[in-house]
């Protein structure tokens, strides 16, 4: 029998721990490497997880490495599979200590699993355990404190309340690794990586473009896969990046470039995600397709990453995203599907593969998976199954559909629409897959054509909320349409489908009227909207309209079209200029989205009863209507409105969940009734200038983000009054608060606290540091009345209680003496990042050493700095640039932490070089030979120079193995005999 013990999570996903490494597999060769454990990593690894085994056979006697103690401490979770003589090797008892010091002091997941044995066993040292632990005993009898380390690990492991366990009777071997696997992915935080339902017919796939890519050694290798629509292009792409991203310095997956770019400023929003991603910079601006060109060439050309462009139309977007190999760094892979052959052509890519129809058993296969969960179809549906597979012809977006149509039906059923697929004469793939729509409920279809117009790759939940307005049982008929495979819901929440579903839908509503546009019953295409609105040609048969050209459009119209259309629920605006107002706008709406709305006010007449989504952002609305009569909002976003002085009464608007006022330049005052929205979420006021009147007390126990940065005229921030445990985050930077209320202390699940750069701030209170789960304080820029009440709040806190879970501390810039910092050691034991720059000590205390869980210290330009001590050794980046007062002892310390502990970065004033550096030289190339079976630890020192701007300057270290270009990246470098290094 195989069970799990306990499904309660207890992992935490704020963990600013840089990751190497998602799961560890610890396990006794010997007993399971190929009956469970190396089954269990291909799991693992089938599911996108970067799992990691050391499988080396050891001789007896072997010390584990220090390599894999520290690649230990840089995982998510650790898996230890307790067999009968796992603990005869007494390098599996060093692993399993270090894992539960993992545990204690990195807050890591650790999930036992008693393969085949009795946990009681385990935890007690009993039966074979017993034995096993007698011969350490006698074997290390000079050293009984390691002996006591390791009983004490297998105790605590085998206490876990999180433990899977494996007993022989009646087992499914292969079902308990999978919910293994699943269980380990539904622990591990979101991550850059996508979901493959059933890979069927794809390995050889894999295989040969795996075999394409890697011809070219470390040069950028770019790949071009084509094939027919729904062909399974973008699953083998999506297959192979779950496969190596984590190989790479950064990777990216570019969904519907085709569809994307048409919109406005489509390429650019490519580039900007391109960016972003591979960097991991949220915040990417660019003005236009050529500065993004600009940028990633600049930016990516010296770094190794992984770039898939899905579904790319024409050589343009090419072009414009990876336009040269030139353009990534050594070692790159890049990517492009297209149905279009001839583009790979025109782009002079050298390597292509062709996606090709799925065999007869493969098509079998991935249909009866898709219909009935199995790889075989029962005995009474196998011709049937079979008839299916051939009337197909080995496409698997339609096997997929067909089979998900025909899941839970009876026999009849699939002869009466079997019977509909063969009465199609020309087996075009939209008639195909449209019976999938044909066999839909009403209310099915209507959401499901809905989705295809309007909402494709808009959040569930939102969609929910919209659609709900609508129409009864829109939940469940979301679940019906993905149980059909007619949409999929992604990890982040969003909607997706497959752009061959979206065209079939769209045809189905051309088809509703294909000479007459005011008969459709959902508009889309942008000269189409134009035409019916410049024209008046609109009807009562429209309800739904989305205007979203790809270059900004002038609209002249008379402000009229919409009388017609009594029956419009959605109205989506976007990337327009109309130069007159609209007279009328139909009370049937429920969703109002129109940037730039051209009118400081709405229709006279406009009183729709069921308004779900108002969203006038960018435009002359000025807010000034009797808001009342709109209940049912739930989404509202006014941001840059730059004629909106003041938020009325808000007090009817109970079913609030966002509400945006960003940027809003001339915004005075927000009502005090905004303070009681007991369903709000997020409320954003960020970057209103002049905002001087928010309500002084907030009483909104739904809330989870408050957004006040940026409003420079604003001097205290709101009182907590009643529940608000689901406040994770508050935003008061660059503003002119003068205090923390007392009552920020009942945020007992804030998580970050942003209010750096508040000069006027100067009283914190003492329920400040009693935050169990804040984990990011960002405080600097103080002036000394805060200095002096932060230095009091550390006095008089409790260092073992204080901000327990502090990662990020930020007091760049507060006017530090030396008596602040050994507070805010003393107080701040466990942070993980210290940013104590632009400060005014003159040392830095020896109880830093205490801090075991520092990893990034930030002590640059501290001009006064003279003394820096031992360092803790779990340090990997330090910043001490322009401490010019360091004295040479200081110095040499950090010198000595890039040579024994070898840190990752040491930023340091000018300084000499010291005496062990063994080679040097001037200007960009260094040259050397390395003998030997081992690549050595190197420690590159880099003296940048004088320069006349003030910013720091990035630069990348490079090196080459035998003429083989090789990214400098943290990890094992490849053994090459004789190599001459440069």
């Amino acid at each position: 029998m195989a069970t799990q013990v306990e499904t309660t999570s207890s992992f935490g996903s704020n963990n600013k721990t840089e990751y190497r490494y998602d799961v560890f597999l610890s396990f006794r060769g010997e007993d399971t490497r190929h009956t469970f454990t190396v089954p269990l990593y291909n799991a693992l690894r089938c599911k996108g997880i970067n799992a990691f085994i050391d499988d080396r056979k050891l001789g007896k006697g072997e010390e584990i490495s220090p390599t894999l103690l520290r690649a230990i401490e840089r995982l998510r979770i650790s898996f230890i599979v307790f067999s009968r003589s796992y603990a005869t090797s007494t390098w599996c008892l060093e692993e399993l200590a270090h894992i539960i010091w993992c545990q204690k002091r990195k807050n890591q997941l650790v999930m036992p699993i008693f393969y085949k044995v009795d946990p009681l066993d385990v935890q007690y040292q009993k039966n074979s355990f017993q034995e096993a632990m007698a011969a350490p005993e006698d074997r290390f009898s000079d050293d009984l404190e390691k002996v006591r380390k390791w009983r004490s690990a297998l105790f605590e492991a085998a206490s876990l309340s999180l433990a899977w366990l494996f007993e022989e009777d009646g087992c499914n071997e292969g079902g308990f690794i999978e919910g293994i696997a699943e269980d380990a992915y539904a622990r591990l935080p979101p991550k850059r990586f996508h979901n493959v339902d059933y890979i069927v017919g794809l390995e050889p796939c894999i295989e040969e473009v795996m075999s394409l890519l890697n011809e070219s050694d470390n040069s950028v290798s770019m790949l071009g896969i084509h094939g027919a629509g729904g062909i399974g292009k973008t699953t083998l792409a999506k297959a192979i990046y779950n496969s190596i991203f984590f190989y790479f310095e950064g990777a990216c997956f570019l969904f519907d470039v085709r569809e994307v770019s048409k919109k406005y400023q489509g390429v650019v929003r490519l580039q900007r995600t391109l960016l972003s991603e591979v960097l991991e910079e949220k915040k990417m601006k660019l003005g236009s397709v050529d500065e993004g060109i600009s940028k990633i060439k600049h930016r990516l050309s010296h770094k190794k990453i992984l770039l898939i462009l899905d579904d790319v139309e024409e050589v343009e977007q090419l072009e414009q995203l990876a336009g040269g190999a030139d353009w990534f760094g050594c070692g790159s892979k890049i990517i492009i599907t297209t149905r279009n052959k001839q583009l790979l052509v025109a782009h002079d890519l050298k390597k292509t593969y062709e996606m090709k129809q799925l065999n007869e058993h493969d098509s079998l296969k991935l249909f009866c998976w898709h219909a009935f969960r199995m790889s075989h179809p029962p005995k009474s549906y196998k011709s049937m199954s079979i008839g299916v597979t051939d009337y197909v012809r080995g496409l698997p977006l339609a096997l997929k559909l067909i089979g998900s149509n025909l899941r839970h039906r009876k026999l009849a059923e699939w002869r009466y629409t079997l019977q509909q697929y063969n009465q199609i004469t020309g087996r075009t793939i939209h008639e195909i897959l449209k019976i999938s729509y044909d066999c839909l409920q009403e209310g099915a279809k209507r959401i499901f054509l809905d989705i295809a117009c309007f909402f494709k790759e808009e959040n569930l939940e939102y969609v929910e909320d919209i659609l709900g307005a609508c129409y009864y049982g829109t939940r469940f008929y979301i679940e019906v349409l993905v149980d059909k495979s007619l949409i999929t819901v992604a990890d982040n929440g969003r909607l997706h489908m497959h752009d061959l579903i979206q065209q079939m839908a769209r045809e189905i509503v051309k088809q509703e009227a294909p000479s007459s546009l005011g008969k459709r019953s959902r508009l889309w295409y942008y000269k189409d909207v134009l035409n019916v609105l410049q024209n008046n040609l609109g009807g009562n048969d429209i309800e739904g309209i989305i205007l979203d050209p790809p270059k900004q459009e002038e609209v002249i119209w008379n402000g009229l079209a919409f009388q017609k259309m009594k029956n419009l629920q959605f109205l989506i605006v976007r990337n327009t200029q109309f130069l007159t107002s609209p007279k009328y706008l139909p009370n049937s709406l429920i969703l109002l989205d129109w940037e730039r709305y051209p009118s400081m006010t709405l229709p006279p007449d406009f009183s729709p009863p069921k308004l779900v989504c108002f969203k006038l952002y960018r435009s002359l609305f000025k807010l000034e209507e009797p808001f009342q009569k709109y209940e049912y909002v739930t989404y509202m976003n006014f941001s840059q409105c730059e004629f909106l002085r003041e938020v009325p009464d808000m007090s009817h608007f109970r079913n609030l969940k966002t509400l945006s006022f960003r940027e809003c330049c001339n915004l005075i005052k927000v009502h005090d009734s905004v303070g009681s929205l007991h369903k709000l979420i997020l409320l954003d006021v960020g970057e209103c200038t002049k905002l001087k009147s928010f309500p002084c007390e907030i009483n909104m126990p739904c809330l989870e983000d408050l957004t006040l940065s940026g409003c420079k005229s604003l001097n205290y921030l709101p009182r907590i009054v009643g529940k608000m445990d689901a406040l994770t985050g508050i935003s008061a930077d660059r503003t002119a608060i003068k205090e923390l209320p007392p009552s920020i202390g009942n945020l007992s699940g804030l998580d970050t606290l942003f209010i750096h750069s508040c000069k006027s701030l100067r009283e914190l209170p003492t329920s400040l540091l009693m935050l169990q789960n804040l984990s990011t304080l960002l405080l600097g820029g103080i002036q000394p009345r805060g200095r002096k009440s932060l230095k009091k709040l550390m006095q008089e806190s409790q260092p073992l209680t204080s901000c327990a879970n502090m990662e990020f501390l930020g007091l760049g810039n507060c006017g530090l003496l030396d008596e602040d910092v050994y507070l805010t050691l003393k107080c701040f034991q466990n942070v993980h990042h210290l940013d104590l720059s632009r400060n005014d000590f003159v040392s830095i205390p020896d109880c830093i050493k205490e801090c075991a869980n520092l990893r990034v210290l930030e002590i640059h330009n501290c001009k006064r700095l003279r003394d820096i001590p031992e360092l803790p050794s779990g340090l990997n980046d330090i910043r001490a640039e322009n401490c010019t007062s360091l004295t040479t002892e200081s110095v040499g310390r950090l010198w000595s932490q890039a040579k024994i502990f070898f840190c990752k970065g040491v930023g340091m004033p000018a300084t000499t070089f010291p005496d062990w550096i063994d080679y040097c030289c001037k200007g960009g190339t260094l040259s050397l030979r390395v003998h030997g079976k081992t690549f050595p630890r190197l420690v590159v020192a880099i003296e940048s120079g004088k320069t006349k701007t003030r910013k720091s300057i990035p630069f990348q270290v490079f090196m080459r193995i035998n003429g083989r270009q090789m990214s400098w990246i943290e990890g094992d470098v490849p053994y090459v005999p004789d190599a001459k290094f440069s």
